[in-house]
Parts: structure tokens; sequence; C-alpha cells
């Protein structure tokens, strides 16, 4: 029978692809993978995700320098994930760089993997960087989903974050969708600037509207309310 998950396949292909050759099998690794992608503390940073990141970087290849270097960091970018902590990205980086050696990529991709997954900490990839630019964009393409997708991906970021109190989460999510506002551009292959931007900077700044304290109504001193 065949498994209805096509997700094990596509970490294979690329694993292979990468290390041009035989190695040890690929489905140790695509276990912990998907393992890890499973956790309990997760809402968002879900198999879900990782699916459709994949699915956006198939869209987006023709764009990235190699293609399946961005598709192993695509894996390995949330691996390691407790939204209590911030150095998530560091230590993702540190499981691709041990897995992918042992796994018998070449090192020169190995490190690409472990430089791709350290810049989704900023998604602020160089002007020349065609690898950061694909991941980052099929990242963040989830800004860009039509209403009730986004509201459902605010509203799993923010179950992850649940041990946060509400006033201080707004506050926080506040300061983040203003600092992406104000970015001059949110994606940056062609297809990320002209199919996502708009609807992203829609999306974002609908948020903020909800997310940005109220101001003080001049007759009760107190919020006015959504």
């Amino acid at each position: 029978m065949t498994d209805p998950d096509p997700t094990p396949e596509r970490f294979a292909a690329a694993l292979n692809r990468a290390r041009g050759g035989a190695g040890p099998d690929p489905a140790p690794y695509a276990e912990d993978l998907m393992a890890r992608w499973r956790e309990p503390q997760r809402r968002y940073h879900t198999l879900d995700h990782l699916s459709a990141v994949l699915d956006r970087i198939d869209l987006l290849r023709e764009h990235a320098a190699d293609p399946d270097v961005v598709r192993l960091a695509a894996w390995f970018h949330d691996a390691v994930y407790r939204p209590d902590r911030s150095e998530n990205e560091e230590r993702s980086a540190r499981l691709a760089e041990r897995a992918l050696r042992e796994a018998g990529v070449p090192e020169d991709k190995t490190a690409g993997v472990a430089r791709l997954v350290r810049l989704t900490a900023t998604h602020d990839p160089e002007p020349d960087d065609r690898d950061g630019q694909v991941l980052c964009d099929a990242d963040l393409a989830v800004l860009a989903g039509s209403p009730p997708e986004y509201a459902a991906y605010a509203a799993a970021v923010r179950a992850e974050y649940a041990f946060v109190p509400d006033d201080v989460f707004r506050a926080g999510r506040a300061e983040l969708l203003r600092r992406l506002l104000a970015l001059p551009r949110l994606f940056r292959t062609p297809h990320g600037r002209r199919a996502w931007e708009p609807a992203a900077r829609r999306n974002l700044a609908a948020e903020l509207r909800e997310a940005a304290p109220h101001p003080p109504d001049p007759d009760t001193g107190t919020g006015s309310g959504p």
C-alpha cells in the first residue's frame, strides 16, 4: 500500500540529489525530522507548514541556484522549535550540519543548508543570494493568504505562545508587524513581489489594526475597542 504522505519521499529525493551518490538510508533522517515537526508544542510550525514551504520552493525553483539545498534547508529550518527559546535557528542549523555530514552530503552543500537555516532568523537575504531569497519567500508566503487563511495562521501563532499574557503578546506582535511593514519589500523573488507582496501587506496592516493598543476614548478615558 502506498504511503499517503509524500513528505518522506520528498526528503529522500532532495538528499540523494544533494549528495550525488550512495549513502546511508534517508528514511531514519526523514523519520527523525518528521517526529520533530509533530512535537506537541507546535501549532503553526507543523508538518503542514513544512509541506507548504516545500510546495512554494518547487514553485520558485527556477530562481534558486541550488533548489535541493533550499529544500533541505526547509526541512531543517524549524526542526528545533521551542516558542519560549530564542536560539531555535542556531540549534536547527547545528542539527543540519550533524545530520547531513553523517548522511554523506558534501561539505559545501551542508554548509549551504546550515547558512540558509540561520538566515531564517532575519529573513534578510543579500541581493545576490538566490537560494536565500527563495527560502525566505517560501517561508513568508503564508502572509499572503486569503483573509481566512491568514486568520488561521495568526491564530495558530497565538496558540504556540499561549503561555504569554494577552497584553504582552499583542504589544510584541504589533512591534513585529510594524517592523515587517516598514521593510522596503517583504519578498525578493520576482514571483513573490508580483504575487504575494500586495496581499501580505494588506493582511499585516489589518492584523496591526487589531493588535495595536486602541487609543483612549475621549469621553471615558478607556480603550475604544475593536
